[in-house]
């Protein structure tokens, strides 16, 4: 089966990027400018991301907060409309299906969810549908997005978009006009710096692209530094930091569970297990600053002798200028300063633990 497109696909091909297939989707990986450019672009300036791989599953009905609330372990609850939720689907013994944001509209709830998942997440939601007076509505071939990432994001979006929608809060979203497209506008982000999500009908795809990117806006950016990005904060990737085999105290991830929010949703009794017994282990942020030695994805890692894990996001760090990656050790080895070894070809190197985020400096509204 051929890889989907993205609304944004064509723009790509026409600048020369590399694509590659990414969850089932073209993507671009780099453009022209390479990707170590278009990483220090978003650090210092302003890029763009084409993300309308990301899915949107909607649900309506009387009963649509309390069924996102059974559905997902944070508390929506919590969430007031324009508000929007990192939080997660766990399986039955409290481990990831995949970590999702939950957006809360006046009349509706979205989800976005990861590419890869979209199909088993679409069923996971329908096997928990049965009796509950909700809608449900897989959008995400319907809606292009484009993020907006840098310290210079406010900016750009000030010029181009309807009064407010550049000083929204954090993890707060609203519907306004960008470049004339009739779009909404979410203030979150996957890079450490400021930055919006802009969501559009697929139609508006190619007149909100020409009017946030070009001369004197925000450059494209790839896949590949998205991920040097998000690695340099620590943030977690499905598939390599979760999994259906890990659970949010053993990612770091502890503070998206509410056990006592008044829902009994899907993994309650698992996440209630892991924490009254304590994570036998714990993801960790490690360098490496032997010249050269980078660890990739996949690479064994060693404590005090013995295979432990495996690296499970890795690579170079332009920000750092040096080898990074995370893994999970020991708890009782998890631990700031502590030494392991990483495989890199043929050599052991040193790896030192350190804490998240690698990259402090970032301009992201955390307030």
């Amino acid at each position: 089966m051929s890889a989907k497109r993205t609304p944004f696909y064509d723009i790509h091909v026409s600048l020369n990027a590399k694509m590659v297939d990414f969850a089932g989707y073209s993507m671009p990986l780099q453009y022209e400018t390479g990707s170590t450019a278009e990483h220090e672009i978003v650090r210092t300036d302003v890029g763009a991301f084409d993300v309308s791989h990301m899915g949107q599953i909607e649900i309506t009905g009387p009963d649509r907060n309390a069924f996102a609330n059974r559905l997902t372990c944070n508390d929506v609850g919590k969430l007031e409309d324009g508000g929007v939720q990192y939080s997660a689907f766990l399986t039955d013994e409290g481990t990831f299906v995949d970590d999702i944001l939950v957006y809360r509209f006046d009349d509706r709830i979205m989800l976005v969810v990861n590419a890869a998942n979209i199909a088993k997440d679409w069923e996971h939601i329908l096997s928990k549908k049965s009796g509950i007076n909700v809608r449900v509505k897989n959008n995400s071939d319907d809606i292009a997005l484009l993020a907006i990432q840098g310290p210079k994001a406010e900016e750009l979006i000030g010029a181009l978009a309807t009064p407010g929608i550049s000083n929204l809060d954090y993890y707060k979203f609203d519907a306004g006009q960008i470049a004339g497209s009739g779009v909404f506008v979410s203030r979150t982000g996957y890079t450490g710096e400021d930055g919006f999500e802009i969501y559009c009908r697929n139609e508006q795809a190619s007149v909100l692209w020409h009017g946030l990117v070009g001369h004197g806006r925000a450059k494209p950016v790839g896949l590949a530094a998205r991920d040097s990005l998000r690695l340099e904060m620590g943030y977690s990737l499905y598939g390599h930091e979760i999994d259906e085999n890990i659970n949010p105290y053993e990612a770091g991830l502890g503070w998206i569970v509410k056990v006592d929010k008044g829902a009994p949703f899907t993994g309650l009794k698992g996440v209630q297990a892991v924490k009254a017994s304590g994570p036998r282990r714990k993801l960790v942020g490690f360098t490496c600053a032997e010249k050269g030695a980078i660890p990739r994805d996949g690479y064994d890692v060693f404590l005090g002798g013995e295979k432990v894990d495996h690296v499970r996001s890795g690579g170079f760090s332009p920000s750092l200028q040096m080898g990074i990656g995370t893994t999970f050790l020991p708890t009782e080895s998890a631990t700031p300063g502590a030494k392991i070894e990483v495989a890199v070809r043929d050599n052991r190197v040193e790896g030192e633990v350190v804490k998240l985020p690698f990259y402090k400096d970032g301009s992201v509204k955390s307030k």
